[in-house]
């Protein structure tokens, strides 16, 4: 009895249509990682940091001005006295919370420039380049 076995260009069909199918999967693959690294950011900004840098002002009765200390005032105490007395943190548990998903420091000033009344905190996303910026105001 004789085996039937693939020939060379069974084989080779079947590498091609394997190699369209990943060139077609692959770049959505990859891409559904860095839009949920911009998810992550999004959802850092609108809750985990407003809500910590919210409670510091409770407490405090102002927002960690960036020229005190900024966001490192969300883990450790203000070097001014008065504010010390009032801060009751650390408003964050780790020391890279203040990173954002991308490994580098979040952006933040206050006041704002944005947020004249408040502060602005920003990402500088996945390129750092300005036009893919994760902020908490609107853009125009």
């Amino acid at each position: 009895m004789r085996r039937r076995a693939f020939t060379l260009l069974e084989v080779l069909m079947v590498v091609v249509i394997i190699g369209l199918l990943a060139a077609f999967v692959a770049p959505n693959f990859f891409g559904a990682g860095e839009r949920a690294k911009i998810d992550l950011a999004r959802a850092t900004v609108m809750s985990g940091m407003n809500g910590a840098l919210d409670l510091y002002r409770a407490h405090v009765g102002t927002y960690p001005l960036s020229d005190d200390g900024g966001l490192k005032l969300l883990l450790e105490k203000p070097s001014n006295e008065d504010l010390a007395k009032k801060w009751s943190g650390p408003y964050l548990k780790r020391t890279d919370d203040l990173k954002d998903p991308w490994g580098r420091e979040w952006k933040y000033e206050c006041p704002g420039k944005y947020n004249e009344k408040s502060y602005d905190l920003w990402s500088e996303g996945p390129t750092e380049a300005s036009d893919d910026d994760i902020t908490n105001w609107q853009r125009t």
